[in-house]
């Protein structure tokens, strides 16, 4: 069983991986050595928000409504 976060927590969360690097974007070339760490960073981030019923791709829209492209449907 795991545990949810809290909604001051959950945005917390949500605010900070509005800002992490997409995993796409994530190459040797400018993280170096770091490369897997930083993917595993988002990946652990990711599935966290998903455990708390969170998709991770909508993350951005939701915090960033002032920016977030408009809906077409």
């Amino acid at each position: 069983m795991t545990n949810k976060l809290d909604e001051d927590s959950l945005k917390a969360l949500k605010i900070a991986f509005s800002y992490m690097p997409k995993a796409i974007d994530v190459n040797s070339f400018e993280y170096g050595e770091r490369c897997d760490t930083v993917l595993s960073h988002i990946e652990t981030v990711r599935e966290i928000l998903l455990q708390n019923d969170v998709d991770p791709d909508e993350v951005f829209d939701d915090i960033h409504e002032d920016i977030a492209p408009n809906s077409s449907y």
